[in-house]
């Protein structure tokens, strides 16, 4: 299959690192025109220049999602898009006791309203030129609460249910809006999640994440982190103009974990 996003202009949030890095990269190797956007003005023109020195197509944004100014600054600044990929996100493990309702409301704003807001911003101008991709970057946590972070559990539940509602919007034309859903994947903020891991228990890198992988995704079976690019490549697709019988779908890139047939 040739995918070929051409002429296609695509947001991918929270994208100088990590599963949103390597969807940037993944959409500009299909013809893109990327914009990548994080926080950090300096960590942008990073990403941007390294996705440059690649061939990308690319530009960047500085803003800050997870508030409603932030959003209302990157919309004036990009008006359109054709593909928004809403992956800005934030995990902290942390005991159910000890999470304050600071947090409940901070893990909602960076995770679920940051797609809220954008697609609001987005989705009305697709469905005028009757074509567009919306992705929510959701997780297994969503269907699998996890029990060492509850509060990003809900917040990944939260973002299947907003995309759902989306797609219900898109009703006879050829806009989709479907969420994927990663398993644990070895991304920057996670390797030095595992590093924290392996010191503490005095393993090497490796153990530290089979073990994790054994003792707290134990139906995987993949067995095994996943790497960005594994998670960038159904999310391209599902961006693609031939993912265009997809549509409300929560579509699992996480490696078995979720022990359900559907």
């Amino acid at each position: 299959m040739n995918i070929d996003l051409s002429g296609k202009t695509a947001l991918v949030t929270g994208s100088t690192a990590g599963i949103g890095h390597a969807i940037a990269k993944g959409l500009a190797g299909s013809g893109a025109s990327v914009v990548i956007n994080g926080r950090n003005q300096d960590k942008v023109d990073a990403a941007v220049r390294k996705l440059e020195a690649v061939g990308g197509k690319v530009r960047g944004i500085a803003a800050d999602v997870s508030t409603a100014a932030g959003c209302k600054a990157l919309a004036a600044a990009l008006p359109d898009v054709d593909i928004l990929i809403n992956n800005a996100g934030i995990f902290e493990p942390k005991d159910f006791f000890d999470i304050p309702d600071e947090d409940w409301s901070r893990f909602f704003e960076v995770n679920v309203m940051s797609g809220v807001r954008l697609a609001r911003a987005y989705m009305k101008g697709m469905l005028k030129r009757n074509w567009g991709r919306v992705v929510f970057i959701s997780s297994e946590s969503g269907l699998n609460i996890p029990v060492e972070m509850i509060h990003y559990g809900m917040s990944k539940t939260a973002q299947l249910s907003v995309a759902r509602g989306l797609a219900q919007l898109t009703r006879g034309t050829a806009v989709t809006v479907n969420s994927v859903l990663p398993g644990p994947t070895m991304s920057e903020g996670v390797e030095t999640f595992v590093k924290d891991l392996a010191r503490q228990n005095g393993q090497s890198i490796d153990e530290a994440a089979a073990n994790f992988v054994k003792r707290h995704r134990p139906s995987s079976l993949l067995q095994r982190f996943a790497s960005v690019d594994e998670i960038a490549n159904m999310v391209v697709y599902v961006a693609s103009k031939e993912a265009s019988a997809t549509n409300g779908a929560a579509l699992r890139a996480e490696g078995g974990i979720v022990n359900t047939i559907a």
